[in-house]
């Protein structure tokens, strides 16, 4: 039994007539007869009685007929439940974000979960990269980037400016520049091996860096290989005053590094600094997106910089 035959054959119940019943359903008398034959024959019994000039429902017609109308209504009620799931992960933003991101992230989802509380969402993290190829297969509904947006990552993505990521020197504890913790500048550490990952990692915040040094008179000695940055404030934090090593970490993300190894640094420097963007699909942006932009606006003391809600490329 199919729910199409027993749709055709209500319709059939209500009109009493198959020309009439077709038009209602917009296909052809043919097709509605052949269905509600195909359903009597598998009901093993008459629906209709057609011997008459008018169509009338025989007793099995009669008895039938709540039963299908029970069931096609049924079949909506089935129907509605998925349309509320389906707009239920539709108020879930899938956000791509980084580790980095630390308190930033903290005050958008604080602030998030009291303007729209009924919005989930969902945090992924990934590569830069892989967050931009994600949003732009719809995999994602935004992510968090740092760093230069023009041409970065694939086509058909707008890039929404919201704060500015100050950049602090992670170094040792033991080091004379810790002794009296306040601000660095940059040439105070060009005798140091910086250690940073990879440029193809993470290339707005190595070129930050490198000319920065560059900018400040030096070009930095380069330091073992990173690994994680876990293993590189280790190695910083083991490191005595001889073979000291320094790296950079965002300021927001520094106060959940905090080790008495390390001491991290504000940096004299200015322009040590990266824009954090909201990475977005250019057309047909996903539910909660505008909650999400005033929820990063919001956050005052990030500094953000959107004064609207539009996306932009």
């Amino acid at each position: 039994m199919e729910l199409r035959q027993v749709r055709y054959f209500v319709m059939v119940a209500q009109e009493l007539h198959f020309g009439r019943a077709a038009e209602r359903l917009h296909i052809v008398q043919s097709a509605v007869s052949q269905q509600v034959r195909r359903l009597e024959r598998e009901l093993k019994a008459e629906l209709f009685d057609r011997s008459a000039r008018q169509v009338r429902l025989t007793a099995v017609g009669e008895r039938f007929l709540p039963e299908a109308r029970a069931l096609l209504a049924a079949e909506e009620r089935a129907r509605a439940v998925v349309a509320d799931l389906t707009a239920t992960r539709a108020t879930t933003l899938r956000l791509g974000t980084s580790t980095g991101l630390g308190t930033h992230l903290d005050r958008v989802l604080d602030v998030l979960a009291g303007l729209a509380p009924e919005i989930g969402v969902e945090l992924v993290s990934a590569r830069a990269q892989e967050r931009l190829e994600r949003v732009a297969a719809r995999e994602l509904d935004a992510a968090f980037i740092r760093g230069e947006a023009d041409g970065a990552g694939p086509g058909g993505l707008s890039f929404v400016p919201l704060w500015q990521d100050p950049l602090v020197a992670a170094v040792p504890a033991r080091h004379p520049l810790a002794a009296s913790p306040g601000t660095v500048a940059l040439g105070e550490l060009a005798g140091l091996p910086l250690v940073l990952t990879d440029r193809r990692n993470n290339r707005a915040l190595v070129d930050l860096v490198v000319n920065a040094c560059h900018d400040a008179g030096f070009v930095p000695v380069p330091g073992p290989k990173s690994g994680s940055l876990d293993n590189t404030l280790t190695a910083i934090g083991a490191a005595g005053p001889a073979d000291a090593l320094w790296t950079v970490v965002y300021a927001s993300h520094a106060g959940r590094l905090s080790t008495p190894r390390v001491t991290y640094l504000p940096f004299r420097n200015p322009g040590m600094e990266l824009t954090t963007y909201l990475a977005v699909h250019r057309t047909d942006p996903p539910a909660g997106l505008d909650a999400l932009l005033r929820a990063c606006a919001a956050t005052g003391e990030s500094g953000a910089l959107v004064p609207n809600h539009c996306p932009r490329s």
